[in-house]
């Protein structure tokens, strides 16, 4: 390793020590179209290749009520295309006005995740699916009610069998939903034309606060063409979180109701920051209102840093720019 050439980032979790080693050009060089090759952030490709008809088939089940039990509640529900791919509630409503216990993540982009859910339960969007049709605080139903409630409808028969050969099957269902969710891409963002070469996309304090965004080191959480989704952090890495906010329930032990390792409580999937503006309220509890609260909460928790409210305004205004288009419509 040569000298001056990484910046060693070190974080306490609960008596353990955890290493991050970030090029240094990537903290101390404003991004330019010069050096965008060698940042953090990757843009979202334009275009991406999907089977059309599966597409299609998975958006009318998207927006289907009758996968729920009580034909009230669809996917769009809750992640509303409209309000940034999620539902602007702390806790997302299902049937029977049952309230869920974590806030919604954004469908949008979901498909660069690693993994699903906040606790990464599960590896692909196939398998998440499964988790709102039968949760009895979501949908409520069982693939048997919703492979019934299809099979009579002529205009599902014929959709599936010209997809699947062997038509309408839970499967098949999930498939399509996935693929569906996959084409909900929001790439040409101002951030991502930056990234491209165009220099002009940014302000200067947008400029400023994506330098500050990297200087205080939230890229060793927030990179790649997610910004986010791609790794697990405990929340609380430099400061009790949950201490501090109280009430701690079921679902703030995150990974730990997966895998039952005490190293996995409060350990969340790190979220997208991609169009992050229109996705309110924040965290995993919807405890943040806010952007700047949300950015402060990270800064305290996270860095072990209380920012000055300069900096959260220049990082906030460079989150801003990640709002990008859905089928060539800015959001």
């Amino acid at each position: 390793m040569k000298p001056g050439t990484l910046v060693i980032i070190i974080l306490a979790l609960g008596g353990s020590i955890r290493l991050w080693s970030v090029p240094l050009s990537l903290v101390s060089e404003p991004a330019t179209p010069s050096n965008t090759q060698r940042e953090p952030i990757k843009p979202i490709p334009l275009h991406i290749t999907l089977d059309t008809q599966k597409v299609s088939l998975g958006r009318m089940l998207f927006e289907e009520r009758k996968l729920s039990h009580d034909n009230t509640v669809s996917c769009a529900t809750c992640h509303d295309l409209r309000r940034g791919g999620a539902d602007h509630r702390k806790y997302p409503i299902g049937i029977h006005q049952a309230e869920g216990q974590i806030n919604t993540p954004t469908v949008f982009n979901s498909g660069a995740n690693f993994k699903q859910f906040w606790d990464g339960r599960a590896a692909t969007l196939e398998e998440q699916i499964e988790g709102p049709i039968q949760n009895p605080s979501e949908m409520g139903s069982a693939w048997p009610e919703v492979v019934t409630k299809l099979r009579a409808a002529p205009e599902y028969v014929l959709a599936f069998k010209t997809i699947y050969p062997d038509g309408i099957q839970p499967q098949n269902i999930r498939n399509a939903i996935a693929e569906y969710e996959r084409s909900l891409i929001t790439p040409n963002s101002r951030f991502d034309k930056f990234l491209r070469g165009n220099e002009s996309a940014l302000s200067a304090d947008e400029k400023e606060g994506y330098g500050k965004f990297k200087s205080y080191g939230c890229t060793s959480c927030h990179q790649g063409i997610n910004v986010g989704g791609n790794m697990f952090e405990t929340l609380g890495a430099l400061a009790d979180y949950f201490k501090d906010r109280g009430g701690v329930t079921k679902a703030d032990n995150g990974r730990y109701n997966v895998t039952g390792k005490e190293e996995d409580r409060y350990v969340f999937k790190v979220p997208s920051l991609r169009n992050i503006a229109l996705t309110s309220p924040y965290l995993h509890d919807g405890s943040a209102a806010t952007l700047e609260q949300a950015v402060t909460i990270m800064g305290r928790y996270q860095l072990g840093e209380e920012l000055p409210a300069g900096d959260v305004d220049q990082i906030v205004k460079f989150l801003r720019t990640l709002t990008g288009e859905l089928e060539g419509q800015p959001l």
